[in-house]
This record gives C-alpha cells, structure tokens and sequence, in this order.
C-alpha cells in the first residue's frame, strides 16, 4: 500500500544537544574531522551504517541515547568545543578580510555570485557527476576557509547522477534512486512571515520563469550552507508545474537536447532570479561579480541584461549599453578542449524558447542569436554555441591549466580571427583540490606534529614540515594507508560480486584480493574515450607479467562511470571488468563500481601511484593527479593538464606521447608500450629498492619532493585566491567603473559602436625605420616611424603597435614583442605619425611589423572588438 503523503519527521533533541542539529546543517563537517568524530561518538555503528551522513545518523538515533548523551559531560563538553569552533570559523576575519584591510585601494567584490550545473560537496549530497562538480563543490570550500563571499548557484536534481552496478557480464547498469530533499543537509528559502516580517517564516520562496508551451515555470530554491557559503539549488518538483516542468530537475546530464536547453534557462536566467530573492530576504549583499563554470550557465548573461533594459527600480538602459554593464563583471572559465564537450542547440529550438513570449522581454531574440552564432570560419550556422554566448557576454575568460588555455585560444580563435592564437583573450587558472576534503587527516597529522600549522596561510611550511618527519614515519603511514584502502576495495568488491549473482560461498578468494605489501596503482576516471581507460590492457600478457611479477608485482584499483547513452565508455568497462575476473590475477586488479566521493576518500591516500593516460592535450586539467600527490602519490601520467606544467622530473614520472603519429592504433600500442616500460624498469624497481629497515629511502625521497614541490601549487585555496586578484577584483573594478550611474557604460558601448564603423577608415600608409644601417649590431638603437590614416578616429581611440622580434624561415614572428608607437604629429585628413626607438637585443633574423589595434582604458585586451589592421 502506497503512502498518499510523505515527510520526514525531525528528531526531538534534548536542550543540551541542539548544537549537534547545527553541526549537521552546515556542511563543513564534511571536511572537518572533530566534527564528524561527535556525530561517531553519537553511534559509532549508526555512523558506519548512515554512509557517514549526519542527517540520517540524527533520525535514526533511539530516544534513549539522546538522554545517555545529554547527561554525558565529556561529551556534552565536546559538542560545545566544536561547536564553538564553528562559529569562530563562520564569523572570524580570514584570508579575504585580512588582504582586503591591508590593500584598500583593490576592488575587492563584495559578493560573487558562482553558477554551475553540478556541485559536488560530499557523497550525501549527490549532485554531482565527476570533474566539473567536484571542482565546483572545492572552489566553494575553498572560498569559505579564505573567507571569499561567494555565493554558489546551481539545481537541486530529484535523482542526482546515477548509482552504477554491473552485470554478471560486466556491463554498467545504472539506478537512479529518488532523493528526499527533506532528509539532505539543505533547507528551504522561505519569505518574510507577512504578519509580523521576521524573515524565513512565511511561505517557501518562488520563482517564476516564462515559457513558450504552456504556463510559466516555477521553482523553489533549496539552501545548502557550505561553511561561510550558501548555496542556492533551484528544483521544479512544484505544485502547479505541469509534469513535464517537474522534470526538467530530474536527473543529472539527463534527456535530450531541449530536456537540457529547459535546465540551463533555469540555471542561468532562474539562478539570477534565485539570488535577487536570496538577497532581498536575506539582506546579503547583491554580487558585483558573476562567475559561470563552464557555458551550461551562460543564460545568467541575457537575464542581466533584461533586468537593466526593463528595470522598474531604476534606469532603463539601451541593449548595447546593458551588455557592455554585464559582460564587465563576468567571469566565463571553460573546462573542456573537446568540442564534443560543448553544448550546442539549434538555432530554430532557442529561437522558439526566446521569442517574444520567452522570458528574457526587453532582449530581442536576434541579438540572443547572434551572441551564441558559430558565425565564424568552420562554424554550423544552424547552431546555438553555449560557450560562444560565454565568451562573448564575458570580458574575462580562462581555461583551466597553462595547456588548456593554449588549446582554448585554438579552439577558439576564430571568434577573434584577426588575431594570432596568443593574443585571444583567454587566460588560464590551474585548478585546485581542496586538502581537507581529499587529504587523509593521518597525513595531515603527521605534517602538524612536526611543526606545521593547518590555519596559517603559509602552505609552503606546511608542506615543508615533511623534511623533518622520519622517513620510517612517513613509510609506515602509507602503509597504514594502503591496507586501508585494501579492506575498503575487498569490501566492495563482495558486495559488487554478490550484485553480480554470486554467492557468499563462491567469493572466499576476495579475502586475499590485494596486498597492503604491493606497490599500489590508481585510476579512476569517467569513462570517456579520449582518457582511455583501456590503454593499460594494450598488451595483455605483458600487463599480467608486470602483476605477477615474482619480486616486483603491481596491482591496480580501477573504477571509473560511462555516460548512460555512452555504449562505448560501457564497452570499455566492460574490457576491464572482463579482464579482472580472470582467476590467475583477479587479486591484483579489480574494478569498482560506483565511483563517488565516498570511494575517491580512501582510494587517493591508498595508493602509491596515481595513474593518467589520456590522449594529449585532451585532458584540461585533471585533478584527481593532485588528490594523489597531496596524500604522498607519486604521478605516472602523460604530460597534459596540470602535469604538463607541474612535472618537475623528481615529483613522479611523465609517460611519453607519439605526437603526430596520426594512426590511432598505433599510437596508442606505442604509449602503452612506453607505460609498461616506466613500470617495469623505474617505478617498481624504486618501490621495492629497501634499506636494511625495509624502507625505500630513494622512494620516500620523492614523496617528500612531491609535498613540498606540488603541496602549495595544487591547493584549491591558491586557485580560489588567483580567482579573486587576476579575475573577480578586476572585474568588480571595471564593474564599478561602468555602474556608478552606467555613463561609463554608455560612454563604452557608443565608443565600440563608433570604432567599429570608423574601423574600414584605418590602415598603416607607410613604416620607416632608421638607424639600424645595412650591418645591424647587437644594441643598436632602430627608430621606427609610422604613418597612419586613422578616418574618423582619433589617436585616442588607437595604439599603434611595433611587433617584433625573432623570426623563422617563413618570416614569421616567433615570440615577438610589442612596443607601443608614440603620437607625434597629426596631419589633414585624418593622418597621423607615430614614432618608437627599439634597441637589437640579439643577434640572427630580426623581422617586425606595425599594427594598429583598438585602446581604452576599460578594455581587457586589445583583441577584445576582433578589429587589428596591420601595415
């Protein structure tokens, strides 16, 4: 019999004790260890079972103990420290307020509102897929330990991702069990009480969004408190939604292409809406900055500019104008090299949902076309671009590693095609992992009782407190660490086995399945092709010689997910899962399924190596790699991503890439070939190289090296702060600029208008140069002098630009350098000279050219308008 109702009801907890519902609200206690040891002091068992879920641990809890606790001084003293210790956090200056107090004169935003379709804060909240929510959930843990006011915005899916299991036959089968809001660590927003306006008590707080098949849509806003961050969560599962708007919040990365054109209106244009509301019942600040992860969000651009051409509390601004106010203060980060990776719709879908019923009035559909239009050399004109839109409502763009941003400026240039690929503007940001979350607290404790301090900003000490601990220390705490992760993979492993139809008599050999003795190798990944999860099992019996290697044997924990529509990734699973069934070496390689926070946790401390083979420069950054280094993995990987900036040649091992051999096949035989031989010939050798105390003094060495070399780069807290000073205090700077009473911003837009019409009017009429004679020498001054017609434009409006530098057998410039021409003298007609004095600071082929670009002080690079002339 079928319930008409549901609810969760909430434990009624004694007096003394109410601070433990506070602990279990705010998730911090998912990266703070005190914290999760009162909820296991509640019920160590309970804790166990619950999944280490607070909110499950407190309604399970018998009465009874409640009254045991309360009258347990020790512990009732502890709940008290630790929730002292909360608060502190929650109120006390950081990071953000310190650096602001001692440089006034920066921008510093007041609030920055954080936009991504997916967020993975912990295995309790499952709303998350892989990469891009696990980034998202770290950017926001991180920005609540700097103290950054950060908002974060997203959707609350009635489903989250898939749960996996396999088949007897090894293929991924994916669950999608129903989550209930009301027994996650989240709360509703709700309106001011109307009869005496205290706020939060009133009815649950809405928002509305037009549509073009039926009534508007509506959704209500879920808050999840993140530390010092709240995080807002929109969700249709609303009465008086249709069903086919109830799940539009159904599933992760779920339905077809207009199933995911509905979410991303939500989460862009319901998101801005969300905050408005957030801000206007909560009095927090309204974001100066707004920052989109990836373009699933990029709709926020066009909400902004509608609330600025139909503002009903202020003044009205014309198109051009609102667009110049909102792109100054976006931030647009794009996280994927493969175009594959990219939403895009078509033209006629968007154009339906945008038209003049749609919910953006004010925003004529032609120029919401235009903005995400793959208008360009090699575009689809039948296309809506969401990273084209990013960019394009964005001043500020990045990629996610030093590779990555190169790879983005290709895959991108032509949206600045006038330009060579260095000059687009798309900048990088390595990412960052969160250590508290991936760090195991054994590794952190050993660094502490060596004199490091885990509050103090100075995270080279910290990492650099290795030095001083034993080597036998070190080793024993990995040990300790792998037989861990043995015990947890031998668990699900039965629990995998049983799912497949085994019976408990036939799986008495997972008892001995991996050895807390044997070098230790991790790889976990989606399922994508371009990572190539297979690579490993190129060459079969070469891979089980290197498993059962008499003195040197290997073993290898995989896990990883495939898409749901994505029959290859399964097919890749399956390989492996086929492989790992084998009886001769099924002890030394498994597969787990299900890969999640909660299994990530103790597999990166676990292991000795952490391995990553995609195909180059398919990789954008990788940040599972960092994960492993901070708990004392060495990285076997292929130099993409962050490790191709990060590797220094002691901190792990790069495995070599066939660049340019065009045959698939073959270069992948040649990679593995070239990854068997790493692990043969260096990587087990230095595992099982021991001292007469049995320690791999060499191998100890390297993790010490990894600490301190990669311990203070791959923090999320170094990325979140590389955010706030290169990209959200220069936005909230131009932002400020433009909105004081938006004459900045209208000045802007009718200076772009009119540099781009007088733009045909300018060209280089003549370059001289004199000086350098017909035997130039090293340090000889060369003084370059320009003429230039400039039209209707002014010597203002331009920078005339000498490129120079070294150049090859094409006459290409190879890393030239700029120097900017000086207005001298201005002549009838438009007519203008520019004069610079360069000096020859090497010897060899020397070339130059002159080029004219677009200048204001509120541009962020001069390829910004797409307009260069060149002499």
């Amino acid at each position: 019999m079928r319930a008409i109702r549901r609810f969760t009801v909430r434990p009624l907890l004694p007096p003394a004790l109410a601070p433990i519902g506070e602990l279990a609200a705010n998730l911090r206690w998912s990266w703070h260890p005190e914290t999760q040891d009162v909820f296991a002091a509640v019920d160590p068992d309970l804790w166990a079972a619950s999944g280490r879920d607070p909110v499950r641990l407190l309604g399970e809890v018998p009465a009874g103990r409640w009254d045991e606790l309360a009258a347990d001084e020790g512990f009732v003293r502890r709940l008290g420290e630790v929730r002292a210790d909360l608060e502190s956090y929650l109120t006390a200056p950081r990071w953000y307020q310190r650096a602001s107090e001692r440089q006034p004169d920066v921008a510093w935003p007041r609030q920055i509102a954080y936009f991504s379709p997916e967020f993975g804060i912990t295995a309790v909240l499952p709303q998350y897929s892989g990469g891009l929510g696990i980034l998202a959930g770290d950017h926001l843990k991180a920005a609540s330990d700097l103290g950054v006011p950060i908002l974060g915005v997203g959707l609350l899916y009635r489903h989250g991702y898939f749960k996996q299991s396999l088949s007897r036959e090894g293929w991924q089968q994916e669950t999608y069990p129903v989550l209930d809001p009301d027994g996650l660590p989240i709360s509703l927003l709700h309106e001011p009480d109307p009869s005496t306006g205290s706020g939060g008590t009133g009815k649950r707080a809405t928002i509305s969004i037009a549509m073009p098949d039926g009534p508007d849509l509506l959704a209500r806003i879920w808050v999840a408190s993140v530390g010092r961050v709240p995080l807002l969560m929109l969700d249709t599962d609303v009465e008086g939604n249709p069903d086919h708007y109830v799940d539009i919040t159904d599933r992760l990365y779920g339905g077809n292409s207009e199933h995911r054109l509905r979410q991303e209106l939500l989460l862009g244009i319901g998101g801005v809406r969300a905050i408005r509301t957030y801000c206007r019942i909560t009095g927090a600040p309204e974001p100066e900055v707004f920052h989109t992860n990836e373009g699933h969000a990029g709709f926020l651009g066009i909400e902004r500019i509608r609330e600025l051409t139909v503002a009903e509390d202020g003044p009205r601004l014309d198109l051009e104008t609102a667009i110049e106010v909102g792109r100054a203060s976006t931030v647009f980060t794009t996280h994927t090299p493969v175009p594959a990776g990219i939403d895009r719709f078509p033209r006629t879908m968007v154009e339906q949902y945008f038209a003049d019923a749609g919910p953006t009035p004010g925003v004529p559909v032609e120029r919401i076309l235009a903005l995400g239009a793959e208008d360009y050399e090699g575009g689809d004109p039948g296309v809506f671009n969401m990273a084209v839109m990013g960019f394009r409502l964005a001043q500020r763009a990045n990629g996610v590693s030093q590779l990555h941003g190169h790879v983005s400026r290709g895959m991108f240039n032509g949206l600045w095609p006038a330009f060579d690929e260095a000059e687009v503007p798309i900048g990088s940001i390595t990412n960052g992992v969160h250590a508290p979350t991936w760090v195991a607290r054994e590794v952190l404790a050993v660094a502490a009782s060596y004199g490091a301090d885990p509050e103090s900003d100075d995270t080279e000490g910290f990492w650099a407190a290795v030095d001083k601990v034993p080597a036998g220390e070190l080793w024993g705490t990995k040990r300790m660490l792998r037989s861990r992760l043995v015990d947890e993979a031998r668990r699900r492993l039965a629990r995998s086995w049983e799912k497949r139809g085994s019976a408990r008599a036939e799986l008495g050999w997972i008892d001995s399945a991996l050895d807390p003795d044997v070098l230790t190798i991790g790889f976990a990944r989606r399922a994508a092709s371009y990572k190539r999860l297979t690579l490993m099992m190129r060459d079969p019996e070469r891979l089980k010689r290197l498993l059962l290697h008499p003195e040197r044997p290997v073993q290898l924990v995989i896990a990883g997910k495939a898409h749901p529509a994505d029959d290859g990734g399964k097919k890749l699973i399956q390989d492996i899962v086929r492989l790992s069934d084998d009886p001769e070496i099924r002890h030394r390689i498994v597969f787990l399924p299900n890969y999640d926070i909660a299994m990530a946790q103790p597999l990166y401390p676990g292991c000795d190596v952490w391995l990553n083979n995609p195909l180059r420069p398919y990789e954008a950054c990788g940040t599972s790699g960092m994960k492993a280094a901070l708990n004392g993995g060495l990285n076997l990987s292929v130099l993409d991503g962050w490790w191709d900036e990060w590797f220094d040649g002691d901190n792990g091992w790069a495995i070599p890439t066939a660049d340019g051999v065009d045959d698939v096949d073959h270069r992948d035989d040649l990679e593995a070939a070239a990854l068997y031989d790493l692990i043969e010939h260096e990587v087990a050798p230095r595992f099982y190289d021991l001292d007469h105390d049995g320690i791999p003094v060499r191998w100890v060495e390297m993790l010490r090296h990894t600490w301190k070399s990669l311990g203070p780069k791959v923090l999320a807290t170094r990325m979140v702060s590389d955010y706030v000073r290169q990209l959200y205090a220069p936005a909230a700077t131009n932002a400020r600029a433009l909105n004081s009473d938006y004459a900045g911003a209208r000045e802007l837009a009718q200076w772009k208008a009119r540099v781009r019409a007088g733009w045909s009017g300018v060209r280089v009429e003549h370059v001289e140069t004199h000086g350098v004679g017909d035997e130039p020498l090293v340090g000889s001054p060369m003084t370059v002098r320009s003429y230039v017609a400039l039209g209707e434009l002014s010597p203002d409006d331009v920078e005339v630009q000498l490129v120079s530098g070294r150049v090859n057998a094409e006459d290409v410039l190879v890393d030239p350098v700029t120097t900017v021409l000086q207005p001298t003298e201005s002549y009838d007609g438009g007519r203008h000279r520019f004069d610079a004095e360069v000096g020859l600071a090497r010897s060899g082929p020397f070339g130059y050219t002159v080029r004219v670009v677009p200048s204001n002080p509120l541009l962020v690079a001069p390829a910004e308008l797409g307009v260069v002339t060149v002499a």
